[in-house]
């Protein structure tokens, strides 16, 4: 579908600075945001749930995961359970 429909909003410049700062360390551009807010909105009827940025620890365990460091597959959940076990 093509986006042809604009929305303007004014906001105080420190504002939009200091969230568009956050939203870029999400890896989200400010249309993306407005879209991901609309769509959600529209679906759920309600305000959506916040977005936050992990904190230093949660941070670090994601990069390790994403790095395989650290990480245990298993094959199915029966699997699972005896990795946990021992």
């Amino acid at each position: 579908m093509t986006k042809a429909a604009f929305i303007r909003a004014r906001v105080e410049p420190g504002l939009k600075a200091n969230a568009e700062s956050v939203l870029n360390q999400l890896g989200i551009t400010p249309t993306q945001a407005i879209t991901m807010l609309y769509s959600c909105i529209a679906r759920e009827r309600e305000w959506p749930l916040e977005l936050k940025i992990p904190n230093g620890k949660t941070a670090r365990a994601i990069k390790e995961a994403r790095k395989r460091k650290g990480v245990i597959l298993c094959k199915d959940a029966a699997d699972l359970i005896k990795k946990l076990e021992k």
